[in-house]
């Protein structure tokens, strides 16, 4: 029976690998791969789990301090009899504890300054995760498209070599029977080497894209890693049919280059308000309690015996006991309890403390104009910020625009090239062109065909831009 069970559980393990090894992944697995795996994603990740934490640290100044301290010491040597006041070698032990609480009343409102700073921060580290995984994606959907590329080029190769081997089969024929020159087949036969060539060049620019994607989604498996294959039609055309000034203002609203310069600019106005507030004085309140314990008894309401000047009464504050000090050591008795010490020693001290701000060796004014020189930075950086997007807007349009005309272009192109190989095949069945002309006509129609496949991915990628830069999420994109 453990036999069946181990051989069960292996054939189940073959088939888990196995599906692994067949998996194809879509583009929008890649896409969510990248985003979960990717460390420039997990490092703008932890920014904002950072900005988060800064967020908490204001929330927590407007909270008070509190903090408590112990201290039980010894002290062993020629000291003062606190009893007798007799100078003795001895050892004495010493308690004390104490809590002392804190709370800042007011400083210029630099905590409600630092707390809507800390938000924006948030805010602004938000933003850049998503630049991030925006940039993540069109790089993604980028290598994606020309793994794609490579994939369908290398089928119109071979299509077209299967052409060449039954032509290369039939010249042969005619060949051997009279009817075409030995040169129309050496011409035929040198076409299909090349061919071949291009076919196996064809194949390792497949797996050297792959090889790239996967990288790109930090999957090791390399030689496991495929993709889906699949033609990816091209629509979302309509907005081009928008005027380009809309574009831009709809990347203003919804780009994150925008919106991460526009919380730069706030923060550096929340700091230009928080450096102010050092102008202000400060008022905070605090509180502490303290007790102590002593295991040695202390003389307390001495008075000189009225019998012998030379001498002092007093009662030993911790047992209540009458002594007579100067004097031989006499039996005093036992320390108070310890927990009776300290609530019969303690004692408490509070108050409100107030600071004003005089004078600072000009710090607070250098700090003044130092946040300010920084506030007027970002606001040319806005400002530069929008006017990169437009120009990129206006870039991504164009480059759009020029890629659909080129898209159109060489469709025609491989109309006319397939048309021009359909008529010198025809030439060449009857002999009246050589095997030449009919390589060279081929060949322009292979180049044609992969030429409609470039400027095709290549307008599709060109659309995400536009469609990004037009304010639709990432998870809205589809190929």
């Amino acid at each position: 029976m453990k036999k069946y069970s181990l051989l069960i559980i292996f054939l189940f393990s073959a088939l888990v690998v196995k599906a692994q090894e067949g998996k194809k992944w879509t583009l929008q697995e890649c896409v969510n791969y990248a985003l979960e795996n990717n460390i420039s994603v997990k490092q703008s990740e932890l920014d904002v789990e950072l900005t988060d934490l800064g967020r908490r640290d204001a929330i927590g100044n407007f909270l008070p301090n509190i903090n408590a301290s112990a201290t039980n010491s010894w002290n062993t040597g020629l000291t003062q009899n606190v009893t007798t006041g007799v100078l003795q070698t001895q050892t004495t032990r010493n308690f004390s504890a104490g809590v002392t609480a804190s709370l800042n009343l007011f400083d210029g409102l630099r905590n409600f300054k630092q707390l809507q700073r800390s938000k924006i921060s948030e805010l602004a580290s938000q933003y850049a995760l998503d630049r991030m995984k925006d940039d993540i994606t069109l790089f993604v959907a980028d290598s994606y498209l020309q793994v794609l590329f490579n994939k369908q080029n290398l089928e119109i190769l071979r299509m077209q070599n299967e052409v060449t081997q039954e032509q290369m089969e039939r010249t042969r024929e005619l060949v051997e029977a009279g009817s075409l020159p030995q040169g129309d087949l050496l011409e035929i036969e040198a076409t299909n080497a090349d061919e071949r060539q291009r076919i196996i060049v064809a194949q390792n620019n497949i797996r050297i894209s792959l090889i790239s994607l996967a990288q790109t989604l930090l999957f090791k498996d390399y030689e496991n890693f495929d993709i889906v294959e699949r033609d990816y039609n091209i629509f979302g055309t309509e907005i081009l049919d928008n005027p380009v000034e809309d574009i831009v203002e709809q990347a203003k609203e919804e780009r994150s280059e925008i919106k991460i310069a526009e919380a730069n600019r706030e923060l550096a106005q929340k700091d230009v308000e928080i450096a102010k507030g050092a102008y202000y004085p400060s008022v905070g309140a605090f509180f502490n309690y303290n007790t102590r314990e002593s295991g040695q008894g202390r003389i307390v309401g001495a008075e000189i015996d009225p019998n012998d000047p030379t001498r002092e009464i007093g009662v030993v504050e911790e047992t209540g006991d009458i002594v007579v000090a100067p004097n031989t050591l006499t039996t005093i008795g036992s320390p108070l309890p310890f927990f009776e010490q300290l609530q019969r020693n303690d004692g408490m001290t509070y108050g409100v403390q107030v600071s004003v701000p005089i004078f600072s060796g000009f710090a607070t004014r250098n700090q003044v104009r130092r946040s300010q020189v920084n506030a007027r930075r970002a606001e040319y950086e806005l400002e530069q910020a929008e006017l990169d997007l437009e120009a990129n807007v206006y870039q991504a349009y164009v480059d759009a625009e020029g890629a659909f005309e080129a898209y159109e272009a060489a469709l025609v192109a491989a109309n006319a090239q397939e048309q021009a190989f359909e008529y010198s095949t025809q030439r060449f069945d009857v002999g009246i062109s050589n095997a030449f002309e009919f390589s060279q006509a081929k060949l322009r129609y292979e180049n044609a065909q992969s030429e409609v496949l470039r400027t095709k991915y290549d307008y599709i990628f060109k659309l995400k831009v536009l469609e990004l830069y037009f304010g639709v999420p990432v998870t809205d994109l589809k190929f």
